[in-house]
């Protein structure tokens, strides 16, 4: 039988809160209270740079699905001025890509389309991919004022806005590789000392604020993330989902899903990696069914929906699956890439398990 976390309608269900709430269970859940904005406003109360979407009912039958609005921690901005519609309106947040970590989810049970790679907005159509788009699930938000309304955007640490500015720049400093600091939103001689010795180095105003010294810190540590991890490339022409498999520690660690379009790679891993074989799987989807893996011989332990498990043995006496992973070369300089192609896959579809 084919798995479950391969169909579309599977994911219209709520896999992916389930899976935010068991990989991120840091978050809370969103909060909603009017304000004095003029209109939609949004506030990142965490401690990532945030990019969020937002969907507003444009009809009793369509909603209209824009992003992204970037949010420094501590910092709220309008997604949609006044006048709003009221009734139900939509909200999912991705975490930058700057942070260590793998990319965190603020979301919902709600599918909507969105574009990943850019600026959009886009009358949600009936399928994601027809037009080139990626499913993603949005949390409901139900507006009650035409003039203002906030949403806040939070951790399980509540930070507040305050406190969140100062905990987003300890937690770049660590991404960016300047310090290792605390993570709690208390600024202390220590954080400042990172701070002005990064000016310093950098020839930097030592009067630069802290939103600024967030954007420049992003872009450290997203310059310096590219450099290390491990990216998965699709070659083939259909859409497929890949997990990967690696040694974390003493132990073992699988960890998956990952959806790719046809030509389409995914970051899996954003920290320098091991140098030591890594492990990957993959399976493609085409009109026929799914296709699996020609060559495959090293046992891990995957799941229907998202995970991220530990350890690969016992997997279903663990409720998981076993699944043949194919192992890659070791890493060079804490970076690889592996790419998969048409040819890796067997010619007729087959059953998963």
């Amino acid at each position: 039988m084919v798995l479950e976390h391969l169909s579309l309608k599977y994911f219209r269900t709520a896999v992916f809160l389930a899976f935010a709430t068991t990989m991120f269970a840091i978050f809370s859940p969103f909060a909603q209270a009017q304000s004095n904005a003029n209109g939609w406003r949004l506030c990142n109360e965490t401690s990532f740079v945030l990019e969020a979407s937002t969907g507003r009912p444009e009809s009793a039958a369509s909603v209209v699905v824009e992003g992204w609005t970037r949010l420094r921690p501590g910092e709220c901005r309008i997604a949609i001025p006044a006048p709003l519609r009221e009734g139900l309106h939509y909200v999912m947040a991705r975490s930058s890509s700057a942070h260590h970590g793998g990319q965190r989810t603020w979301g919902g049970d709600v599918p909507l389309c969105v574009d990943s790679t850019g600026s959009f907005a886009v009358e949600n159509p009936p399928s994601c991919t027809a037009m080139g788009l990626e499913e993603r699930s949005f949390r409901t938000v139900k507006i009650e004022n035409r003039n203002n309304w906030t949403t806040r955007l939070t951790e399980t640490e509540p930070y507040g806005i305050k406190r969140s500015e100062s905990a987003g720049l300890q937690r770049l400093l660590k991404d960016a590789g300047v310090a290792n600091t605390s993570i709690d939103g208390y600024v202390g001689r220590r954080t400042r000392g990172a701070i002005a010795a990064f000016l310093k180095a950098n020839n930097l105003d030592s009067s630069t604020s802290d939103s600024t010294l967030i954007d420049i810190l992003e872009e450290v540590a997203n310059n310096r993330s590219r450099d290390v991890g491990m990216t998965i490339c699709n070659r083939t022409p259909h859409r497929m989902w890949t997990a990967i498999g690696r040694r974390r520690g003493n132990g073992w660690e699988s960890r998956g899903w990952w959806s790719l379009d046809s030509d389409a790679c995914a970051r899996t891993i954003d920290e320098s990696l091991i140098p030591t074989p890594h492990y990957v799987y993959a399976e493609i989807e085409t009109d026929e069914g799914m296709r699996h893996l020609k060559v495959a011989d090293h046992i891990f332990c995957i799941a229907r929906s998202k995970f991220a498990i530990v350890g690969r043995e016992g997997c279903e006496v663990r409720a998981y699956k076993e699944a043949d992973f194919i192992v890659t070369e070791s890493p060079k300089d804490g970076k690889l890439i592996y790419e998969f192609f048409d040819r890796d896959f067997n010619e007729e579809p087959t059953e998963a398990f």
